[in-house]
């Protein structure tokens, strides 16, 4: 017989936050579980230990394995908290329905655990770098958006030699950046200080003002001469890692991408904005070249017992099976590497995304990286083929405020060129 949903109190959940065989579900917008205070409430953050399964992920089709996927199975005891009583109605209804029996919920997480401040909150600890729409939105109605203090921004639509992709629907005000701008295609490496400081000036971007990146997903084909110009959600991480490492203070990623704009419901535009230059970027470029490794500095961090070089590609390419690109031939990985999981290919990163194309819940991929000796003690350098997918890598890692994180930019692509570089296949030998 099934157990009716129960109400439990504040002081029962802080007893169950510590229990391994109770789950605690915040079903809260993502966003407002990174730590952004979405409904008003005087500190944000969700409760410790909660894992986030947010309302929205409840309407599809294969929400429950989701939910498998974060090892929440029948038989455990299932606390799920909200904004309100009828979101954690919602939610525990589909729980019953699938077979959960043990599901309690909590009504005082607005009411009494945010306005009491004996009682701990967690939060993503650089949340204010990954931007909400509303947050968006607001930037553009001239509000004060929360966590903002300047009076000059930019958003940006990102995409590789894909302009369609900012002409078929793009926000408001919203001008576009090619990734070639910043990167160059005979190294896929950074440019020269002297051309970013062009390209930043020419797109109207100074070290002070506050950029908004976000990209579009188009459903990458492998078969495509050019799959990354459907890739433009990763192409606007690789540009902020750019901007960065340049010298622009204040970088904000649109969590989700323009997928997460049309999700909100907001206006979208079609026009083709014209960019406003700039007489100067306003600074030395680079202002943060440690954000930067280069191959001399790749070897020494695999030599480095307080370091690590970080692959983040997929099963397929870490193996050698395939290089990963139509433009690389040679297949394996460095030696002395240690294994990322982007997900299934060089244009995807399923194991850093939710279904909605958010970012996975940061602790889940904090739990990932340090039982694979990735632990924020060390410097840590994330590598791909060529950058994009170990400049996302590398944006979870600085947004948990692990201090010592770069990107090897020449990644695969530069290393494999060089025969002398030793190189393997196959399954590791531990």
């Amino acid at each position: 017989m099934t157990e009716p949903i129960t109400e439990i109190s504040t002081r029962e959940v802080v007893s169950l936050m510590r229990n391994p065989s109770a789950h605690i579900i915040d079903v809260r917008p993502g966003d407002a579980y990174n730590g952004w205070r979405l409904g008003g409430e005087p500190r944000g953050g969700h409760i410790p230990g909660a894992g986030s399964i947010p309302l929205k992920w409840f309407k599809y089709i294969d929400w429950i394995e989701i939910v498998r996927k974060k090892e929440i199975f029948p038989e455990n005891k299932i606390i799920i908290y909200g904004y309100n009583r009828e979101d954690a109605e919602i939610a525990s209804d589909r729980f019953m329905n699938s077979g959960y029996s043990d599901i309690n919920i909590y009504t005082g997480f607005l009411t009494e655990w945010t306005k009491d401040n004996t009682l701990p909150l967690e939060h993503l600890p650089r949340f204010r770098y990954l931007v909400h729409p509303d947050w968006v939105n607001d930037l553009l109605s001239g509000r004060k958006p929360e966590e903002y203090d300047n009076n000059r921004h930019i958003i940006l639509h990102a995409h590789y030699r894909n302009r369609d992709a900012y002409l078929s629907g793009h926000i408001p005000g919203a001008i576009d950046i090619d990734t070639l701008a910043l990167e160059a295609p005979e190294t896929w490496n950074r440019r020269s200080p002297s051309e970013l400081k062009a390209a930043l000036e020419n797109h109207g971007i100074t070290s002070d003002t506050t950029v908004v990146l976000y990209g579009k997903y188009m459903h990458p084909d492998n078969n495509d001469p050019f799959p990354g110009s459907a890739a433009g959600d990763i192409g606007a991480i690789r540009c902020a890692f750019i901007m960065m490492y340049a010298g622009v203070k204040d970088i904000r990623i649109l969590n989700g991408g323009f997928q997460s704009w049309l999700d909100a419901g907001f206006d979208i535009s079609y026009s083709d904005e014209k960019k406003q230059p700039v007489e100067d970027f306003g600074s030395e470029i680079p202002q943060k070249p440690e954000l930067a490794v280069d191959t001399p500095e790749a070897k020494e961090i695999i030599r480095s017992a307080d370091a690590e070089l970080v692959c983040v590609r997929s099963r397929p390419e870490y193996t050698g099976e395939v290089s990963g690109y139509n433009y690389i031939v040679p297949k394996g990985r460095i030696p002395g590497a240690v294994f990322a999981d982007c997900g299934s290919d060089a244009y995807h990163m399923e194991n850093y995304r939710n279904l909605d194309l958010t970012t996975r819940e940061y602790n889940e991929i904090a739990e990932i990286w340090i039982k694979n000796g990735i632990t924020p003690h060390k410097h840590l350098a994330f590598y791909c083929g060529t950058g994009w997918r170990g400049s996302e890598a590398w944006f979870n890692a600085w947004l948990m405020g692990w201090p010592r994180v770069s990107v090897y930019d020449g990644g695969w692509f530069e290393w494999s060129k060089d025969p002398l570089n030793p190189t393997e296949t196959g399954v590791p030998v531990k």
